[in-house]
């Protein structure tokens, strides 16, 4: 197609140890309090007083503890290391188990409920650190808390997640992860991110009641959180899965696609992984047909009619980020060469738009002109070196490959 495999390949990982490791390394520690700071906005200048996330500092963990496993750098374990000790330090909660979902920019918790999307994350990260280290500690915290989301997350009447629980891990009323999210009992972000996490662990511990919680989340997203058609993500659903959104999230769309193949690929089940491929295809081919603009950008979101209202809609660094890699998956699944396509117009639109090729890391996001979001963080809760790194890991061992995987029939 347009790009050479090699020169894609050599570009991405510039980016990867240059543009976003580079970034981190150099402009996120918090040497006052330990850690990371909590928020830069988009001129650099670190927010006084910002909270510090379980979600930011989770990622940060996954992210520099995946960079170590694969290129072996001490400073990308000095890294890891940091945001372990900080992570296991600081958001642990001692008296009642679980991780606190907020603390302060001093590492004294401001918002200690139990937000089951977080203690997911969690678990990713751990579990990549112990990956890319082998220490047992991290698989240890990683197994307690996959076990306290079993026992006190997992509705053991309907199936699935519930989104949150209190400090002390009682029912709550406080359930939405932000405010741009719907105050709902399950939400398809919170089993898409279990998933992940399940995913991660059972990588390094395949242990027989871990593979089958996996194998009913994959069975209970594919009944209740992909629509009937197989098109697209519910968003936001009650406890008994009675749809309660109205909106499409292409970037969750494409995202959940290929960590739907991951996770049945690590589990080993050919039977749901060719289940999961057909839903795989079919959602990538939604979003190609509904969510990509000819310019190669992915829109956030839309209605469930497919209208994107462009004067009030952005395009966030994420989507990006993850349609680059669910293109290339669904090119490696079939062989067409329109996903292939699609995957290096995402990597284009992102290099010319989104990638900050002045401060390093990359925009929150562009409005409808491509001009950068003017007010959104560089370094946030959620503006975290996670989708864009993961994105660059995943192409760089995809673009290793010799040639597409074709679908079994």
């Amino acid at each position: 197609m347009g790009i050479s495999t090699e020169g894609w390949l050599t570009r991405i990982e510039d980016e990867l140890k240059d543009n976003i490791l580079g970034f981190w390394m150099e402009h996120t520690l918090d040497k006052a309090n330990g850690g990371f700071v909590g928020e830069i906005d988009n001129r650099m200048n670190v927010v006084a007083g910002a909270e510090k996330s379980l979600v930011l500092n989770a990622r940060i963990l996954w992210t520099f503890a995946s960079a170590y496993r694969i290129y072996g750098t001490a400073e990308y374990l000095a890294m890891a290391e940091r945001a372990y000790d900080y992570l296991t330090r600081y958001f642990t909660d001692e008296e009642y188990g679980g991780f606190f979902w907020m603390v302060d920019e001093h590492g004294v918790p401001s918002q200690p409920k139990k937000q089951i999307y977080g203690l997911a994350f969690a678990i990713y990260a751990l579990a990549e650190f112990h990956h890319a280290t082998g220490r047992s500690d991290a698989l240890r915290q990683a197994i307690d808390l996959f076990r306290a989301v079993e026992k006190y997350g997992y509705d053991p009447l309907n199936k699935g997640y519930i989104e949150a629980l209190s400090r002390e891990w009682q029912m709550t009323d406080n359930l939405s992860l932000s405010s741009k999210d719907m105050n709902e009992k399950k939400s398809m972000n919170t089993h898409l991110h279990v998933l992940e996490g399940y995913t991660g662990l059972y990588r390094v511990w395949k242990s027989d009641e871990l593979g089958a919680s996996l194998a009913e989340l994959i069975e209970t997203m594919l009944e209740h959180i992909v629509d009937a058609d197989g098109r697209h993500f519910h968003l936001f659903l009650d406890d008994e899965w009675h749809v309660k959104s109205e909106s499409i999230s292409f970037g969750h769309d494409i995202e959940g696609s290929w960590l739907l193949v991951e996770a049945a690929e690590v589990l080993g089940d050919e039977a749901l992984l060719q289940r999961v491929r057909k839903v795989a295809l079919s959602m990538a081919e939604a979003v190609l047909a509904e969510g990509m603009d000819e310019d190669g950008g992915i829109w956030n979101e839309a209605d469930l009619s497919g209208f994107i209202d462009k004067s009030h809609e952005s395009r966030d660094w994420w989507p990006q980020a993850e349609a680059m890699v669910g293109f290339y998956n669904a090119y490696q699944l079939t062989g067409d060469p329109r996903f292939l396509q699609a995957a290096e117009n995402s990597w284009t639109f992102t290099d010319k738009y989104i990638i900050d090729h002045k401060l390093g890391e990359w925009y929150w996001g562009v409005d409808e002109a491509l001009q950068p979001l003017a007010r959104a963080p560089k370094v946030s809760a959620w503006k975290c070196p996670y989708h864009n790194s993961r994105a660059c890991f995943e192409m760089i061992g995809r673009l290793a490959a010799t040639s597409p995987i074709k679908e079994s029939k």
